[in-house]
C-alpha cells in the first residue's frame, strides 16, 4: 500500500467540482428496473444500457469516477472496448462494487449485515488488474422504533473497516457507505441520531483497523425524514442537519463526502446538495459532492426503453441530470435548470 498514491486517487475523484456516478446495480436490481420499463432482462441489454451511459457526450465534464458492477467491468462496450478503458479515455476513473449484498443479521430481527469479505483479497487483486482504481461497499441501517441496535451498527462498520483495509492493501481507494435507509415514517431527528451513531462507530473502527483516512471516501445518506413521515423538511433544514452531523463525526483528513441519493428524486437530491454547498461553503473541510445512481440514471432509462433509436435522447436526459448534479456540487443549481 502506498498511502500517497491512494490519497492522490482520492483527490482526483473529488477534483474539478465533479462527482461520482453509481452504475453498479446488481443483476437482480438492474433486471427489476428493466422489467418495470418493459425492457428485456439479459446480459446483452445490460451491456447496451451501460454502453449508452459510458458513451454519453460530455459525461466526463461532470463525473470524475464511475462505480461498476462485476459483470460490467468484465464486459466490453458495444464499440468493443473494455468498460474500464472506455471510461478512462474520457477522463472518468473506473471503480467497482465489491460487497455481496445485505443479508439478515442473525439474532437481530429486522436488521441486516453486508457480506462479501470471504475471498475479497483475491477479488480486489483481480479488479485492480482489470483497471479498477477504487471500490465501494454498502451497509444498510434501518430506522424503526427500536432500531438500529448497536450490535447491527458494530457488525456493519467492522465489515466496512476490514474491507477498507483490504482495498488499501490492494492499492484501491475504498468508498465506505453506511446508509441509513429512508424507509419508514421516522422523523428528521431520528435519522440524525442514527446517522451520527453510524458515522461515529465507522471512523472509530477505521482507526482501529489502521485504515489511512486520507485515502478513503465517505458515501453517506443525507439526514432526511422517512419517506412516510407526515413532515417533510425543506432543503435548507436537511442541509443543516446533514452537515452538522458530518462536522461532528467525520475527520477533516477524509478528502471527500459523496452523497448517495437513496430514493430521492433527481431534483430533490440536487436541491439538498446545493443547499449544503451554499450554506456551508468555506466551513467544510472535505469536498462535498454526489455519488448518485437513480437520481441521474432514471430519466434516461425511461427514455431509452431498450430501443436503439432512443439512445441519443436518453443520453441527453442523462447528461442533463449529470449537469444538474455538478451544479449542485458547485452551489449553483436552481429549479430553473429543470426546465431545460
Amino acid at each position: 500500500m502506498n498511502s500517497g498514491d491512494l490519497a492522490a486517487t482520492a483527490r482526483k475523484l473529488m477534483a474539478d467540482e465533479k462527482g461520482l456516478l453509481a452504475m453498479d446495480e446488481s443483476t437482480g436490481t438492474c433486471d427489476k428496473r428493466f422489467a418495470a420499463a418493459g425492457i428485456p432482462q439479459n446480459a446483452e441489454m445490460r451491456r447496451a444500457y451501460r454502453s449508452l451511459i459510458v458513451g454519453t457526450p460530455g459525461l466526463g465534464d461532470c463525473v470524475s469516477g464511475a462505480i461498476l458492477f462485476d459483470e460490467t467491468l468484465r464486459q466490453r462496450t458495444l464499440g468493443g472496448e473494455p468498460f474500464a478503458e472506455a471510461l478512462a479515455k474520457v477522463g472518468i476513473i473506473p471503480g467497482i462494487k465489491v460487497d455481496a449484498g445485505a443479508k439478515d443479521l442473525a439474532g437481530f430481527p429486522g436488521e441486516k449485515v453486508t457480506e462479501g469479505l470471504d475471498g475479497l483479497r483475491e477479488r480486489l487483486g483481480e479488479y485492480a488488474r482489470l483497471g479498477a482504481k477504487f471500490a465501494k461497499w454498502r451497509a444498510v441501517i434501518a430506522v424503526k422504533p427500536n432500531l438500529p441496535t448497536f450490535g447491527c451498527i458494530r457488525a456493519n462498520v467492522h465489515a466496512l473497516a476490514r474491507y477498507a483495509a483490504l482495498c488499501q492493501e490492494a492499492g484501491l481507494v475504498p468508498i465506505v457507505e453506511p446508509e441509513v435507509l429512508m424507509d419508514g415514517d421516522h422523523t428528521l431527528d431520528r435519522c440524525a441520531v442514527a446517522t451520527g451513531q453510524a458515522q461515529q462507530a465507522l471512523f472509530t473502527e477505521l482507526s482501529e483497523q489502521r485504515v489511512a483516512l486520507e485515502g478513503v471516501l465517505l458515501k453517506p445518506n443525507m439526514v432526511v425524514p422517512g419517506k412516510e413521515s407526515p413532515r417533510q423538511e425543506p432543503a435548507e433544514t436537511i442541509a443543516d442537519r446533514t452537515v452538522e452531523t458530518l462536522l461532528r463525526w467525520v475527520p477533516p483528513s477524509v478528502p471527500g463526502v459523496a452523497f448517495l441519493s437513496g430514493g430521492q428524486t433527481g431534483p430533490e437530491a440536487c436541491a439538498r446538495l446545493n443547499a449544503m454547498n451554499v450554506r456551508f461553503r468555506g466551513r467544510m473541510p472535505w469536498a462535498v459532492t454526489f455519488s448518485f445512481s437513480r437520481a441521474i440514471q432514471h430519466p434516461a432509462l425511461e427514455v431509452w426503453g431498450g430501443k436503439e433509436e432512443q439512445v441519443p435522447a436518453a443520453q441527453r436526459a442523462l447528461a442533463h441530470r449529470a449537469r444538474c448534479a455538478r451544479e449542485a456540487r458547485r452551489g449553483k443549481y436552481g429549479a430553473e435548470m429543470e426546465k431545460e
